[in-house]
C-alpha cells in the first residue's frame, strides 16, 4: 500500500480549474474524501472505478424500472453514487499518474451507455406504470440531448482550435514573431498564473471583443470562476442530475425533464452565440494582420 496523500494535496492535484456547480458543491467534497481513502490501494485503478460507476448506474436503471416512488429514490441515490465514482476515476488518474487513452475512451463510452440505460429505466418504467406515451417521448428527448451536447462541444472545440492554428500560421507565413498570447486574464484564472500551460498554440484566444461587448456576463463569469464554477451553469451534468435525481426525488419527472431540457438548450445556444462572435473576431484579426505585421506589432490577444 502506498503512502497516504493528504486531503489538501488531493484537492490541489485533482480538482479541475473549473467545473459544473453540481460537481463543485455536491460531488467533489465526497469524491475527494473517498479518493483519500482508496488512493493508497493500487487495486483502485481509474478503469476499475469507471466500470464500477457503470455497474452502479445499471443498478440505478434497474431501480428506476420498478416505477414506484420508493424505487425512484433508490435509483436517484444510486445514480448520484455512480457519478461520484465516475468523478473518482479521473481524480485517481491525476493523483497517481495512472490515466490512459483507453481509459478516456472507456469513460466516455460508459457515460453514454449509463445515460441510455437510465433513460430507458426511468421513462420506460413510468410508461409501464402509467401507460402515458409522453414518457417515451421524454426518453427520446433525453437521449438526443445527451448525444447533441457532446457532438456540439466536440465540433466547437475543433472550430476554436482551427482558428488558433490559422492565426499563428498567418504570423509564421509572414515571417513575423508569434504574438505573446494568454488564454484568459488573471482575474479569470482561479488558480493563478502559475498554472502550467501546454503550448503557444493552445494559448491563442480571440474572445476580446466578446468580453468588451458583454461586460455584465464577464463579471458574472469571473465571479463564478473564482468559485471554480464554469459560466455554463446548466451543462450536461446538471441536466442529467435534474433528470435522474431531482425529478425522481420530488416526484415530478415530466415537468423537471422538460424544464431541464429547455435550460440545457438555452445554455447550448449561448455557447453557439459566443462561438459565432468569436469567429467574427477571428475574421477581423486575420484581416488586420498585414497592417499589424507591417507595423511590427505583436498584440496580446485576450
Amino acid at each position: 500500500m502506498a503512502q497516504r496523500t493528504t486531503l489538501t494535496e488531493i484537492r490541489e492535484r485533482t480538482y479541475k480549474r473549473r467545473d459544473a456547480w453540481w460537481t463543485v458543491w455536491l460531488v467533489d467534497p465526497l469524491a475527494s474524501r473517498l479518493v483519500w481513502l482508496v488512493a493508497p490501494w493500487r487495486w483502485f485503478t481509474p478503469n476499475r472505478l469507471t466500470v464500477g460507476a457503470f455497474l452502479v448506474g445499471l443498478g440505478s436503471a434497474a431501480a428506476f424500472w420498478q416505477g414506484s416512488y420508493a424505487w425512484l429514490l433508490v435509483g436517484a441515490v444510486l445514480y448520484h453514487l455512480s457519478f461520484v465514482l465516475d468523478c473518482m476515476d479521473g481524480k485517481i488518474a491525476r493523483l497517481n499518474g495512472t490515466g490512459s487513452l483507453f481509459g478516456a475512451w472507456l469513460d466516455y463510452v460508459f457515460d453514454r451507455l449509463r445515460v441510455l440505460a437510465c433513460a430507458i429505466g426511468l421513462f420506460g418504467g413510468q410508461y409501464v406504470l402509467t401507460g402515458d406515451v409522453v414518457h417515451l417521448w421524454l426518453a427520446s428527448l433525453v437521449i438526443f440531448l445527451d448525444m447533441f451536447r457532446y457532438l456540439n462541444a466536440l465540433q466547437m472545440g475543433k472550430v476554436k482550435q482551427t482558428m488558433k492554428e490559422k492565426l499563428l500560421a498567418a504570423y509564421e507565413e509572414a515571417g513575423a514573431p508569434a504574438p505573446e498570447v494568454v488564454e484568459e486574464t488573471a482575474e479569470e484564472d482561479p488558480f493563478g498564473p502559475q498554472q502550467p500551460r501546454d503550448s503557444i498554440r493552445s494559448r491563442v484566444d480571440v474572445h476580446g471583443d466578446f468580453r468588451e461587448r458583454y461586460t455584465l456576463f464577464v463579471r458574472i463569469r469571473n465571479f463564478l470562476l473564482r468559485q471554480r464554477i464554469r459560466a455554463h451553469v446548466f451543462s450536461g451534468i446538471e441536466f442529467m442530475m435534474f433528470v435522474f435525481i431531482v425529478g425522481p426525488m420530488i416526484g415530478q419527472i415530466v415537468i423537471t425533464t422538460i424544464v431541464s431540457a429547455v435550460l440545457v438548450l438555452t445554455f447550448e445556444a449561448l455557447l453557439v452565440f459566443k462561438l459565432w462572435t468569436t469567429t467574427k473576431t477571428f475574421n477581423k484579426r486575420i484581416a488586420a494582420l498585414p497592417d499589424e505585421i507591417a507595423a511590427k506589432a505583436a498584440p496580446v490577444l485576450v
